[in-house]
């Protein structure tokens, strides 16, 4: 019984590890958007991510084509500008909230 409540216990406390470094990951998406991406776009954060379902976001991504993708939306977006490090969590905003999703972004 002590070994079941250890193990529920830490399962409970990886789930909402987990859930928290989403939910960072996608605000710090937001926040890059809304510094880097913005005045450039000339957009929100919605209307970039409301350009695809969430099945082609993760296409785009797995091809390897997401900053291509960005250009593509945003013509006047510099990519050089845009560090590599910041691309996984625009990748995570973009995804979470597509245009298949439920979700809506404060951006």
């Amino acid at each position: 019984m002590k070994k079941l409540l250890v193990i529920l216990s830490l399962a409970m406390f990886s789930t909402a590890t987990l859930q928290a470094s989403h939910a960072s990951d996608l605000k710090k998406g937001q926040r890059i958007f809304k510094k880097k991406f913005r005045k450039k776009c000339g957009f929100s954060g919605v209307r970039f991510a409301r350009k695809h379902t969430q099945m082609e976001w993760e296409d785009i991504w797995d091809d390897g084509r997401f900053q291509q993708e960005a250009k593509k939306i945003c013509p006047r977006l510099k990519l050089k500008r845009i560090k590599h490090r910041w691309w996984p969590y625009v990748y995570k905003f973009s995804h979470e909230y597509a245009k298949d999703s439920a979700h809506v972004p404060h951006c």
